[in-house]
């Protein structure tokens, strides 16, 4: 915008123009003829104008009144709000002034043209009453666009017409149907829009162009244009030209126009910068008061209502901006459908200012809105019909399908969410994320309905993975969006919980995550509430989050804690159905209406089951005791009473309170499974089938109870398992019979997975037939894996582990009986099958230490079951192949430890195999086991004696070659020591003389360095004493006679002129260097030198006297400003003379011109300075005479 000039604030010194109509007369004289002549008529045109023109009209024509009074009288009614009368009057004018001269006409077409506009402006957009009396904007652009065309008839260049025509135009295309490609996104411009928008592009051309460029309007019309073609930069750049050229234009004001462009662009600051300086130049600015008002709710946006900042915000916008507006005009469009929208709860407020929007507005866009805050007034009151129907014109204002607006569109989808249209919606939904870039509100909603058809599928057990796919896809791409800092999204609770609904059953883990993070909303809210401040100044931790957790939902804490459960962890659940338990009891005692003692049941059972799982059966049967106090017909609580008891109390009470219950409640399924583990456990091996009472009690359950009873059916699966497995396989009769029962179990169990497909235990009895029937281990593999990812018993680690042994793959197998083992220790088992799997993998890898590992564990088997016959023969049998083992090694495979011991272990496996044969239950035949141990005692004992001294033979022999060899090691590593140790002394010998040459190099440049400044200080000393010395000279030089000519000649030939006197003197050659043949002689004896004076080449040739020496030392020296020297001289300056050739070594020449001074100069009256700039701008060092230099 432009600066600030003449301290006029913000219109750099120009006056704001006249308001609109100021320049219509209060009234009009018409001169009228009479008897008496002319006369003056004073027409009135203040707010006393007459409402029926028709008189005035009549004495207008008859008198022949001017083109102008016309005018000026339709412009007095327009200026009152008769618009109609003031078209009226030109229409009258019109018909007056047919046969008068163009120009007037045109004038006359003109203010007709602009007062249809202005109609169009205040009429309605379309007639929601079907009242045939009321003209909607149409009409007037019609009637606009005739008078236009008879105008053009008239003069198609009229300057005038031009600007009417382009503000035509605009209203055209801003009353044109938004109905963009479908390439197009939501910001395109249609075709026949876009056609419209140059037509009045190319009309404000003509009119700038026609007026010089100094139609104020055409280019506001122009700017316009390029913004409502989405050229929001050249739009800006239009306006601000304007305002620098026209700084006091308000009405309009272009500053409007800078802060909607600055707004597009996305400087929303700055925007509202532009409009509060319009504000301020102009209070009484109702567009800039609603601009201002929208700047301050859109910081809004992503506030939820309860932030501090909102409240803060719509205080400010709606009392400080938008009421006020609305005051100025009542009618103005954006007004109304900007404070339309929160008036949601008094409806009558809402139609009238969203029809009154809808009705006045030549804008596309707040017709749009005008209609969605009907439809949102009519969805909260329940009529969804209407609600419908507006939504459905709010999005065609926008243009519709390909289009249209978003807001709109989603709540059609709502609609039909409320309607039972789920499809409908869906269907909606996501062609709303198709067309637009993520909406996250249409995401949520799509999500919520594809997991609403997952859970209703999971109870009608149907297949609901392509549902459950699209639910993940859309709650996670919400989930993802909070975390981006920009878009300042909430996170919702309510995804989180469906996300928690649906990893629940195959990722319980990301449930539980899902879960916790609903836990940390809620507790962010409790301690933003005020009531709950005394929570913050709990400084214990523990204690502060108990006291969190209490004010909690108590459901979110029994799901929380139940996934605890699930995976184990029972100390963190135990806590939470505690926690959960406190809840419930203060939301009783802060509301006595709710009825919490379902949810206390449930909760309590659970921590019964916690207790349970934690070996705290004496708290767990508490529990379960208040439990059936309550509620004495609550069977689970019985049943876990029942457990306990035999738990507790196996043989005795615990059978008997099995027993109990099911004659009280024989007809419960859960009761009759009870019993059915308890008849399992209980029943001793090898019984018929026919007299089993557990398949009795199965098949009587399913025959007389319930057919499809998943628990029975897996049962007498797991029943028919274990007789084929018992089967022989000795005929192939017997081969038939026993893979029949096997097919029999398969049976059962594809009942159950057919009853429910998710059932593990079925899944595993059908692997278990795989692997022991057809053998098919990779199969049941396969199947293992997958029910080990439900199922946490060690069972099925069980079942890995024989699957892994049956594949050879040992490690695996082993791997698997240890977490096996570690789920259930000391069971004997499991210690058996980690014994077997051991002695397996050894003798497959003939590795004794995997032997000693088996030996290991069938010892372990042993010591909790002494008296169990097949334990000792395991150990017995393991010694005895760690016997064969040892005597087929190599001597370098083991040692003759390995060999004691396996004769010791050899002597225990005779006893032992002895002691088996003789005990009553053999595992195994008498007579091989006798067999054995005699086959032990004679020919394995022999055996170990010879490895035992074949081995003491090898170890002598091998320790003196290992004793040699290690002397020999020794040795030379003695002899690498001491040559390391030689090669260091000689490394530091060497360091030691480097540092020491570098010590005497330091020393004898410091010696130099004192030297040469001791000698640079004598020197200094003497130039200092010269210059004294020359000094004193010149004074005592003043008074004496100039001397002889020629010899004054000489003299200046050989010192330079006196102007070369203040130039650098040049230094001397030292005495010290012997080689000039005058050692010895004094300075008046010691012959003059021969100087010469050395020209710069290119100076002109001046006239001078050549002195009769030239100095050694400055033989190719310049002298800087001295006269050029004649042709002769120069030669010879290029030619060194040859006495002074042999005077000796000359001093180096420097990068400088040096001054040539003798010691003549000494009488000069100018002495030379002590230095002078060289010719590359340093400083040189100054010349010295013969006589003191060293």
């Amino acid at each position: 915008m432009a600066a600030v000039h003449n301290s006029t604030n913000g219109v750099n010194g120009a006056s704001f123009p006249p308001a609109r109509f100021s320049k219509v007369p209060e009234s009009i004289s018409v001169p009228v003829a009479d008897e008496d002549g002319i006369a003056d008529i004073d027409l009135e045109l203040g707010d006393m104008i007459e409402d029926d023109p028709t008189e005035l009209l009549t004495l207008l024509e008859t008198e022949q009144s001017a083109k102008s009074t016309w005018v000026t009288v339709a412009i007095a009614y327009a200026k009152h709000k008769k618009l109609d009368v003031a078209i009226e009057v030109l229409a009258k004018a019109i018909q007056v002034f047919a046969h008068a001269r163009s120009d007037d006409k045109l004038s006359i077409l003109n203010a007709t043209c602009w007062l249809y506009l202005l109609k169009c402006r205040e009429a309605p957009r379309v007639n929601t009453d079907n009242d045939p009396a009321v003209q909607i904007k149409d009409h007037f652009l019609q009637a606009a666009t005739s008078v236009i065309n008879d105008a053009s008839r008239i003069s198609p260049s009229y300057p005038p017409l031009f600007l009417a025509r382009g503000v035509l135009y605009l209203l055209r295309a801003s009353m044109a149907k938004q109905n963009p490609s479908t390439t197009g996104g939501p910001n395109a411009v249609n075709t026949e829009r876009m056609d419209t928008l140059k037509q009045a592009a190319k009309c404000f051309e003509d009119a700038i162009r026609a007026s010089g460029g100094r139609n104020l309007m055409a280019k506001m019309g122009r700017a316009r244009v390029s913004f409502s073609m989405g050229k929001y930069a050249d739009a800006l750049k239009g306006y601000q030209n304007i305002l620098e050229g026209s700084p006091g234009l308000i009405d309009p004001d272009p500053r409007i126009g800078i802060g909607c462009c600055f707004w597009q662009l996305g400087f929303k600051d700055d925007a509202a910068t532009a409009w509060q300086r319009s504000l301020d130049l102009n209070p009484q600015s109702k567009v800039a008061m609603t601009l201002l008002g929208l700047h301050t709710l859109s910081k809004t946006s992503n506030l939820p209502a309860s932030d501090p900042d909102f409240l803060k915000a719509v205080s400010k916008a709606i009392p400080g901006f938008i009421v006020p507006s609305l005051k100025l005009d009542n009618k103005y469009p954006l007004t109304c459908v900007t404070l339309s929208k929160w008036y949601r709860g008094e409806v009558d407020k809402v139609q009238i200012l969203a029809r009154r929007a809808i009705d006045l507005t030549d804008v596309n866009a707040i017709a749009s809105d005008g209609w969605y805050q009907l439809a949102r007034s009519e969805h909260q009151h329940g009529d969804a019909n209407k609600a419908a129907d507006y939504y459905h014109k709010s999005d065609l204002a926008r243009g519709g399908d390909n289009a249209g607006y978003i807001p709109a569109k989603f709540g059609s989808a709502q609609l039909r969410v409320l309607r039972h249209d789920y499809d409908g919606a869906k269907f909606r939904l996501e062609k709303i994320l198709q067309q637009h870039s993520p909406v996250v509100e249409a995401q949520t909603l799509l999500g919520t309905l594809y997991a609403e058809d997952v859970f209703s599928g999971q109870a009608a057990k149907d297949d609901k993975s392509a549902a459950l796919k699209k639910a993940l896809k859309y709650l996670e791409d919400v989930q993802k969006s909070w975390k981006d800092p920009k878009r300042r999204i909430q996170p919702d609770p309510s995804v989180l919980l469906n996300l928690a609904r649906l990893y629940e059953a195959d990722h319980p883990e990301k449930s539980l995550k899902c879960l916790e993070e609903v836990e940390q909303i809620e507790i962010s809210e409790i301690l933003g509430n005020k009531d709950f401040e005394y929570i913050k100044d709990i400084e214990n931790e523990a204690e502060k989050k108990n006291a969190l957790r209490e004010l909690l939902p108590p459901q979110l804490l029994n799901n929380m804690a139940c996934f605890h459960y699930q995976a184990e962890r029972y100390l963190p659940a135990r806590e939470l159905f505690q926690a959960a338990l406190q809840g419930c009891v203060k939301a009783a005692e802060s509301d006595e209406t709710i009825d919490t003692d379902a949810l206390v049941t449930s909760i309590s059972y659970n921590l019964g089951r916690t207790y349970e799982a934690e070996g705290m059966l004496d708290e767990a049967k508490d529990v379960f005791e208040g439990l059936r106090k309550r509620h004495p017909n609550y069977i689970d609580a019985q049943i876990r009473l029942a457990y306990i008891a035999l738990r507790q109390q196996p043989t005795d009470e615990g059978p008997r309170a099995v027993k109990d219950l099911v004659k009280t409640n024989e007809d419960n399924l859960e009761v009759r499974a009870l019993y059915g583990w308890y008849a399992n456990k209980s029943k001793k091996r090898g019984v018929p089938f026919q007299e089993d009472q557990e398949q009795r009690h199965y098949k009587h359950t399913l025959q007389k109870f319930d057919k499809h009873d998943t628990y029975s059916l897996t049962g007498m699966g797991n029943i028919h398992l274990a007789i084929a497995r018992e089967m022989r396989r000795d005929t192939e009769q017997d081969k038939e019979k026993k893979r029949k029962m096997y097919e029999r179990a398969v049976e059962f169990f594809n009942k159950v997975l057919e009853l429910d497909p998710r059932n593990a235990y079925a899944a595993q009895g059908i692997a278990i037939a795989l692997a022991e029937d057809k053998k098919d281990h990779s199969t049941s593999l396969q199947i293992f894996t997958k029910v080990k990812e439900t199922l946490k018993d060690f069972n099925v680690y069980m079942n890995l582990g024989h699957t892994f042994g049956e594949l050879k793959q040992y490690a695996r197998a082993i791997e698997n009986y240890e977490i096996a083992l570690s789920k259930k220790p000391n069971d004997l088992n499991i210690i058996a099958c980690l014994g077997r799997a051991w002695f397996i993998r050894g003798k497959s890898d003939q590795s004794l230490s995997h032997m000693k590992t088996a030996l290991n564990y069938s010892q372990q088997a042993l010591k909790i079951a002494p008296n169990q016959n097949h334990f000792q023969f395991n150990v017995a049998f393991v010694q005895f192949q760690i016997a064969q083992l040892v005597y087929t090694l190599k001597e370098t495979q083991r040692t003759l430890a390995d060999v004691e011991e396996a004769q010791l272990g050899l002597e225990e496996a005779i006893k032992m195999f002895e002691s088996v044969a003789t005990s009553d239950s053999p595992p195994y035949p008498k007579d091989d086991i006798i067999q054995r141990a005699n086959m032990g005692r004679n020919t394995m004992a022999k055996q170990l004696q010879r490895s035992h001294d074949k081995q003491a033979e090898y170890e002598k022999q091998n320790a003196d070659k290992i004793q040699q060899a290690r002397e020999v090691r020794e040795a030379e590593l003695k002899k690498r020591e001491e040559a390391k140790r030689k090669e260091k002394e000689e490394q530091e010998e060497r360091a030691r003389k480097i540092l020491e040459e570098r010590r005497k190099l330091e020393e004898r440049d410091r010696e130099y360095m004192e030297r040469r400044i001791e000698e640079e200080r004598r020197r200094q000393e003497l130039i200092d004493d010269s210059e004294m010395r020359k000094s004193e000279r010149r004074v005592k030089g003043k008074g004496s006679k100039r001397k002889k000519k020629g010899e004054d000649d000489s003299e200046t030939e050989a010192g330079g002129s006196d102007s070369d006197a203040s130039a650098k003197p040049r230094r001397r050659r030292n005495k010290s260097t012997g080689a000039s043949g005058t050692d010895g002689v004094s300075d008046e004896e010691r012959p003059r030198t021969k100087k010469r004076k050395l020209a710069r080449k290119g100076e002109p040739v001046g006239k001078y006297k050549s002195s009769e020496f030239v100095a050694s030392d400055d033989e190719d020296e310049e002298l800087p400003d001295a006269p050029t020297s004649a042709p002769a001289d120069e030669d010879a300056a290029d030619k060194p003379d040859s006495e002074s050739g042999d005077e000796g070594v000359t001093a180096p020449r420097g990068g400088g011109r040096k001054r040539v001074v003798d010691d003549e100069d000494e009488d000069d009256d100018v002495a030379a300075p002590a230095t002078a700039p060289s010719a590359n701008g340093e400083v040189a060092p100054a010349a010295v005479d013969d006589d003191e230099d060293e």
